[in-house]
């Protein structure tokens, strides 16, 4: 709005001036110039202009510098962001308290003045399981008003998925609702959450502060200190050492077995936590897009803001995704090529074609679909996000075997849409990395997947399939700590002969007694096909015996499947074995989750 003398207490002259000088002004400006005047206002009585030492304590009168940071993290990210987000503003003099949202009690909520959340976004538009309560506190009737309450949210999550950052966007409107007020919007991250990630932190901080100039922030990876010069933005390359397959002669699968060496990386991990691998596309796949578009493979082309060049064909190769169709993909591509069809495929009404339209499809039937888009080569590739790592659960103890990390990985390769189809990752694994040659890894820290810090507290784990990763790494720590505290495993797959993963290390920690009690399920062996879930039920009174002793239960693998139909199992124990309602089958659960005794590694 244009400030004129009819609509403002300004003469002409004010008036022109302000309406120049406030269009220029930054978010973090009108901030501070809100709090200078009403510093101002309080020593109306002074004759003189007030000091700016007297400026800055009339405002920190005003300004609570006590911050409460609540993550909610199922692989450790947004977690790990927090925590970095709470060292930088203790540098500049905050209280900050950061707790993870299960660890956090919900009616402490109205006492709180600055709120900062961290959330990732898990499956269908879910909450991480340590979000859960704490979710549906602040959703439901019971949650407080919040006045004098200021918060922001930093969301992350993966825009290939329908319900992109849903958990953040839930925390940020529901807050507004109960009255809180915005310290800084929100920021919704993709997978390459770096940078959006780093500038959220210099708004909030500068929010805070109310500072003239807005707060420069170190990138928030590079605060991260600790022996290893390597991580997410600087992975080490690391050798393979072997590269086996698991499954037997005549199996359906193809599990891939890694051996990769740490040596001289500095790296360090433990049971649970997770190993990040850059791939490469597959060149065949390349190859097929560069014969689609018009532009040389050799041309150069930038692939980030800070300028780093590749020649088009690496790029596609080695720091693309060209896997997978986010709609924001798609309407970029829209606007860039102004194809009527693809316009009509992402108008209102279209979603569900939208959606079947992106699954199973690549890069590839984008352009053989609707034509390649943009001006340049440099526009074509400025529209693909960068490729993310992938995360697999580390099958292996440090302390067992020093220097090295071992990976499990399942090869993935099906047919959609009248062409095959392979997994970027587990495909190159397979089929073309051969010992002696590298990958490009880093460590990714997992604080909710960890052996309880009692050794005496029994475990039970259930991992079919490749889920029995982490647990291999849990039986070779206990193992090598000579641990005594009783653990039982349910495992399954298709078949005995052919897919009993590390059968033989299994049947040895069995003896030894590292192990003490294994229950297997192969589907295809009987008519009636079994899974885990049902041989947890066979043992029901065991099992329900083993949870009142205290023991912690840990689950890996599918979550849409698997996880699912294990949660709901352990309910129906839980309420059968105990004598209780499903109301409170669910709460025992819920409790044993708080206790950290109910961990999941699910993808």
């Amino acid at each position: 709005m244009q400030l004129q003398v009819m609509n403002s207490p300004f003469n002409q002259e004010q008036s022109d001036l302000l309406n120049r000088l406030l269009p220029t002004l930054t978010e973090t400006q009108k901030v501070w110039l809100s709090g200078y005047l009403s510093a101002t206002q309080s020593f109306s009585a002074v004759t003189e202009a007030p000091s700016q030492e007297l400026l800055v304590k009339q405002q920190e009168k005003t300004i609570s510098k006590e911050v409460t940071i609540l993550y909610g993290s199922q692989t450790g990210n947004a977690q790990r962001l927090a925590e970095q987000a709470a060292k930088k503003l203790e540098e500049k003099g905050f209280q900050v308290v950061t707790s993870s949202m299960s660890d956090f009690k919900p009616n402490s909520l109205k006492k709180v003045k600055n709120l900062l959340i961290t959330v990732s976004t898990h499956g269908e538009g879910d909450p991480p399981d340590n979000a859960l309560t704490f979710h549906e506190f602040v959703k439901g009737r019971r949650a407080p008003k919040l006045d004098d309450f200021h918060f922001s949210v930093l969301s992350l999550g993966d825009s290939s998925y329908e319900f992109f950052c849903q958990t953040g966007k839930d925390f940020d409107e529901r807050l507004e609702e109960l009255g809180g007020t915005r310290l800084y919007p929100r920021v919704d991250c993709d997978l390459d959450y770096d940078e959006p990630a780093t500038e959220w932190l210099e708004g909030v901080i500068a929010s805070l502060c109310e500072a003239g100039e807005s707060e420069i922030v170190t990138p928030i990876e590079q605060s991260v200190t600790g022996e290893s010069v390597y991580s997410r933005k600087n992975p080490f390359k690391a050798e393979v050492l072997e590269n086996l397959n698991l499954n037997g002669r005549g199996s359906n699968k193809e599990t891939r077995h890694l051996e990769l060496s740490l040596e001289g990386s500095g790296l360090t991990f433990e049971p649970g936590d997770s190993l990040g691998v850059y791939p490469e596309n597959d060149p065949a796949v390349v190859d097929l897009i560069l014969e689609e578009i018009q532009w040389e493979p050799e041309e150069k082309v930038s692939i980030n803001k800070q300028g780093d060049v590749l020649s088009l064909k690496e790029a596609l190769t080695s720091h693309l995704e060209i896997t997978v169709l986010t709609k924001s993909l798609l309407e970029q591509v829209a606007q860039l090529s102004g194809n009527e069809n693809l316009r009509e495929l992402l108008s209102p009404g279209n979603e569900e074609k939208l959606k079947a339209y992106r699954q199973g499809r690549d890069l590839l039937d984008l352009i053989r679909d609707f034509g390649q888009w943009g001006d340049s080569a440099q526009e074509f590739v400025s529209t693909l996000r960068k490729m993310p790592a992938r995360l697999y659960s580390i099958a292996s103890s440090l302390s067992a075997n020093p220097d090295e990390v071992h990976l499990t990985i399942g090869a993935v390769r099906y047919n959609a849409h009248e062409r095959e189809r392979n997994g970027v990752c587990s495909i190159l694994c397979a089929e073309r990395l051969k010992p002696g040659e590298s990958l490009p890894i880093y460590i990714q820290h997992n604080q909710n997947f960890k052996l309880p810090s009692n050794p005496d507290t029994p475990i039970i784990m259930v991992g079919p399939g490749t889920g029995v990763a982490p647990f291999r790494s849990f039986m070779q720590e206990r193992e090598e700590a000579g641990v005594q505290g009783k653990s039982w495993m349910f495992f399954g797959d298709q078949h005995f002969v052919t897919d009993f993963l590390y059968q033989t290390e299994w049947q040895k920690w069995l003896k030894t007694g590292v192990l003490t009690k294994m229950d297997v399920a192969f589907s295809r062996d009987t008519d009636e096909k079994v899974y885990v879930q049902n041989r947890m039920l066979e043992h029901s009174a065991e099992l329900f015996g083993w949870l009142q002793e205290g023991a912690a239960v840990y689950i890996c693998g599918d979550e849409k499947n698997m996880a699912h139909d294990v949660h709901e199992t352990l309910i129906g124990i839980i309420e059968k074995e105990g004598s209780m309602s499903r109301e409170e089958a669910v709460s025992y659960l819920t409790d044993m989750q708080k206790e950290k005794r109910y961990q999941r590694d699910v993808y």
